[in-house]
Formats: structure tokens, C-alpha cells, sequence
């Protein structure tokens, strides 16, 4: 948590825009149905066709999603800003037009926040850049070049950093959050980086490297080389404990969860958790590790220190990303169950 986020708990709150139209047709009520799974509270609410990713900005209490529908020339795509108390949306903004011809906008895909400049920051995969919005007006104020299918973003606030991977030419590429200009590159050949984390005591970027069963380390020092970690099969996504020594990523082909020590470079524990393994993240006031299953549509919490699954929690049909806030996990599916065929966002309260 940075200073600015202890400043904000000591003030009042942030007031938040008000909500805008798009082209992307969002649900009309965004009614949430509830129910109780593997013990624990689950609410879902249909949002809109084609969701990919969530992130939550604690200073505006808002969780920010991602929407992209069909292939080149994506013609609908929107950033949404959604209220996590009600699960409704509250605005989508529309990315720029980038062929007129065809009505092409920069479809966005992956998508972090920035409380400290209040910022959203996106991967705009299809065309091979990332792009910065205003969080207060959802003003489009940046789009940044040559990060080859950029698939995920990460911030590291403390040292006004963002982080890009390129899937495409295996780069992560470092972003100042504060200029928009780029602050470090580093490619590495064969590699296919695709999920992120960032341990923001000490700069230090980590990627999965999807195709080669690794984690690449890159220090923010300018001369250093970056590291290579051994993971699971076909690790998609990457999160740190809460001290930053232990990595997890979920492995799409091995079907679970590898528990990384970092600093002794090697795998202390594997944990089945359902087939298709897609996105990883920490509950840090817990230390538990959640998985999305996307094949097997539920969530898996893990115990890392023991090994195992304590709950399992279905969700929509295709899961296809997991955001924690406190005690609340979001899950963004790919669905298609809501009245009008809309993706929904699955919320489960976590137990102590």
C-alpha cells in the first residue's frame, strides 16, 4: 500500500465520474444473483460481451474491466468502470478509433491501476501497444509503441513504474507512470512472458515465460541480466506472497499451482487445482493463493504452507481472470449467460 492510499484512508473519499455512454452494449440492470459455494459468499452480475481482465483502484473504489469482442478489426471494446458494491456499471469509455475505414478501435485487454497518479493502464494486444487512461474522466491521455502483442500490465507505484510483457518477441518493457516514456526494455530471445508481478520494495519485475516452464526475473538495475526461475508446465500467470520471497504461477498444462521459492530458484510445492489453469493471485491478509480453472469453471483457494485446496467455488462457464481487494476476489468469465449474452463478474467474500 503506498503513502499516497494512507493519505486518502485519512481524508475523505474520492469522489468518482460520472458515468458515460459507449457502443459496447452493457447489461440493462446488472441485477446480481447470490448464493453460497464451497463455503464461501458468491454473487455474479452480467456486464457486457467479451470481458478479459478486472483490476480494483482502492482510492476511487472502483473495479476497472476490460472488453474486446471478435478479431481484427475490432470494432467493440470498452474500459468499464464498475461499482464493486453493486456490480453495476457505472461508465464504459470507448479506446480511439484507429481505422476509420473500418471503425478499428484499440481494443483493450489487460488492465492495471495506478492510485498514486490515478490512471488505468491497458495492453492493447491486437495492435501491439499500451495505452493510459485518466481514472477520474476516462480520458484516453497516451498510447505507447512497440510492446509486440502486449498481453499484461503491472504497477509498481513506490517506483513510478509500469511494466509491459511482450508476448510477442519476449520483452517486458518499463514504463515511467508519471512521463509515459520508456524507462527499460529487455528481450529475450525464444521467450513468450505472458502473466507479471512486481515486488514494489525492490523494483524487481517477474513474468511467466508460458512456453519455456520458467519465470523470468528483471531487475530495474540497468545493466543487470535477468534471471531465469524454473516453474510448472505452461506457467500464464504470476503472483508474489506478501513478502515478495515466494512466487506462484498457475500452469495451464499441469493442470495447478507451483509454489516458487525465489531466492532458492527452484519449485518447494505443486498443487492440483482443475484443468486449464489460467490466472493466479494472493489473498495477502491470508496468504492463501487463489486459482482460475477455466476448463473446470470454478476457483480454487490454496493453502500454499499446507499444499492443498480448502475450497473450491464455481463461477460462470470460461473464468477467465481473478482480481483480490481485501477480503473480496473478482472473477471476470467469458460466459455469455447474461440476458443479452453478456459476460459477468463473479464476487466472492473470502474468510479469514
Amino acid at each position: 500500500m503506498t503513502s499516497f492510499i494512507r493519505r486518502i484512508r485519512r481524508t475523505a473519499a474520492i469522489a468518482v465520474a460520472a458515468a458515460a455512454g459507449s457502443s459496447l452494449a452493457l447489461t440493462g440492470t446488472a441485477s446480481a444473483h447470490s448464493g453460497t459455494a464451497g463455503g464461501e459468499a458468491a454473487t455474479s452480475a452480467p456486464l457486457t460481451k467479451g470481458l478479459y481482465q478486472s483490476a480494483y483502484s482502492e482510492r476511487n473504489h472502483v473495479l476497472w474491466t476490460t472488453a474486446a469482442v471478435g478479431r481484427p478489426p475490432v470494432t467493440r471494446s470498452g474500459l468499464l468502470k464498475v461499482d464493486p458494491r453493486t456490480l453495476k456499471v457505472k461508465a464504459m469509455y470507448t479506446p480511439p478509433v484507429t481505422d476509420e475505414a473500418t471503425g478499428a478501435v484499440e481494443a483493450v485487454y489487460g488492465v492495471a491501476v495506478d492510485d498514486e497518479h490515478n490512471t488505468v493502464w491497458t495492453t492493447n494486444t491486437r495492435n501491439n501497444t499500451v495505452a493510459v487512461y485518466s481514472q477520474r474522466t476516462g480520458k484516453h491521455l497516451a498510447t505507447l509503441p512497440d510492446v509486440a502483442h502486449a498481453r499484461e500490465i503491472v504497477v509498481d507505484e513506490r517506483h513510478d513504474t509500469v511494466w509491459a510483457s511482450g508476448f510477442g518477441d519476449g520483452s517486458l518493457v518499463a514504463f515511467n507512470s508519471r512521463t509515459f516514456k520508456e524507462r527499460k526494455r529487455i528481450t529475450v530471445d525464444g521467450a513468450t512472458p505472458t502473466g507479471l508481478a512486481v515486488d514494489e520494495r525492490s523494483g524487481t519485475a517477474y513474468a511467466a515465460d508460458l512456453n519455456n516452464d520458467r519465470i523470468i526475473q528483471a531487475s530495474p538495475g540497468a545493466a543487470t541480466d535477468p534471471r531465469f526461475i524454473p516453474t510448472g508446465d505452461a506457467p500464464i500467470s504470476i503472483a508474489l506472497s506478501k513478502d515478495g520471497r515466494t512466487a506462484y504461477t498457475a500452469d495451464q498444462n499441469g493442470a495447478g499451482l507451483s509454489v516458487v521459492d525465489l531466492r532458492k530458484g527452484a519449485v518447494t510445492t505443486s498443487v492440483a487445482t482443475g484443468k486449464g489453469a489460467l490466472s493466479v493471485a494472493t489473498d495477502h491478509r491470508s496468504g492463501r493463493v487463489l486459482v482460475v480453472n477455466r476448463t473446470d469453471a470454478t476457483v480454487s483457494v490454496v493453502d500454499p504452507r499446507k499444499g492443498s485446496v480448502v475450497k473450491t467455488v464455481p463461477t460462470g462457464t470460461n473464468p477467465n481472470h481473478v482480481e483480490v481487494a481485501g477480503n473480496t476476489a473478482y472473477v471476470v468469465d467469458k460466459s455469455g449467460t447474461g440476458p443479452a449474452g453478456e459476460d459477468r463478474v463473479n464476487r466472492i467474500r473470502l474468510g479469514r
